[in-house]
């Protein structure tokens, strides 16, 4: 099932979602990365479908060590500064690659299942058990529910940060654009005048 995943892309929106049935995440700046292990196997795929596997090995190696043995997740792989904020500048530079981390967000397949049809809230579970015991490398990203969101893209554009992305909770995972994920973006952030991703 590995052979023609697609990543589900979020809408535009300009306001955040302020009901119950949505999750909000942290819009980090980064890579898109989805990274699919198959036993021994482990591959790094950008959205261009570049195979970055050798160009970030943190993230590849604690892929491995994982002990379910087929997988598949989706995150942003992140590079984070003294600040702690993402810096999309010294991801791109590739001067700190070994430094690089993946802030997984979803499980597309889990020990080997296709879980793509599962609501957002059953595989947000199954993702934060399967990266339990992982100690660095790879993360499940956190996550707020509910009405919180406005205030929270508002806290994350004080902060300085990217934007924030709202999921509900409640739907599967789409592959392409998906009305039920909405990225709204802190204007005065140095991605919202990005013209593409560079990957």
């Amino acid at each position: 099932m590995t052979k023609n995943l697609e990543f589900a892309l979020p809408k535009k929106g300009t306001t955040v979602p302020a009901t119950a049935d949505w999750f909000h995440e942290v819009k980090y700046d980064g890579y898109r990365l989805m990274v699919i292990r198959d036993g021994a196997s482990v591959r790094l795929r950008t959205k261009g479908g570049h195979d970055c596997t050798k160009r970030f090995p943190w993230i590849a190696e604690t892929a491995r060590q994982i002990r379910t043995k087929q997988f598949v997740l989706d995150g942003e792989a992140v590079l984070l500064g003294v600040d702690g904020v993402s810096d999309f500048d010294g991801l791109h530079s590739g001067k700190y690659n070994e430094e690089v981390q993946l802030y997984a967000f979803d499980i597309l397949a889990d020990n080997g299942e296709d879980v793509r049809k599962l609501p957002l809230s059953m595989r947000k579970l199954n993702l934060e058990r399967l990266l339990a015991r992982r100690a660095s490398g790879i993360f499940a990203a956190p996550f707020e529910r509910g009405e919180i969101g406005p205030d929270l893209f508002r806290a994350a554009c004080n902060m300085g940060l990217e934007g924030l992305v709202s999921k509900h909770s409640g739907r599967w995972y789409g592959a392409g654009p998906c009305s039920h994920w909405i990225k709204v973006k802190n204007p005065q952030h140095p991605a919202y005048r990005r013209v593409q991703d560079q990957f």
